[in-house]
């Protein structure tokens, strides 16, 4: 089992930047596939990025494609999510995911949720 913790949100106005951390717990962390979601209000959550055990592959929503850079540490037990030129429509509450066996764009496939980090970007 994993435990994680998102860190980074805030407030930013447009064209900033921002830079999440999800730090997970225990000793096995490079076992784990990582992905970021983020939910709006009165909208379901939705996927932002995702790495492999390895670090070998990503995957990123159309949306944050050239925006956003997902990286992992697995000597530090932490993933981020480098989020350059951000507009309003980003704004939401961002998730870090953990999954040992899938690497993917679904959320239904990730066992493992932190509580979230908000994000805000101003016009």
């Amino acid at each position: 089992q994993v435990q994680l913790v998102e860190s980074g949100g805030g407030w930013v106005q447009a064209g900033g930047s921002l830079r999440l951390s999800c730090a997970a717990s225990g000793r096995t962390f490079s076992a784990y596939a990582m992905g970021w979601f983020r939910q709006a209000p009165g909208k379901e959550r939705e996927f932002v990025a995702a790495i492999s055990w390895s670090a070998g592959s990503t995957i990123y929503a159309d949306s944050v494609k050239g925006r956003f850079t997902i990286s992992r540490d697995n000597a530090k037990n932490t993933v981020i999510l480098q989020m350059n030129s951000l507009k309003p429509e980003d704004t939401a509450v961002y998730y870090c995911a953990a999954d040992r066996l899938n690497f993917s764009s679904s959320k239904r496939v990730y066992a493992y949720w932190g509580q979230g980090t908000q994000v805000t970007v101003s016009s």
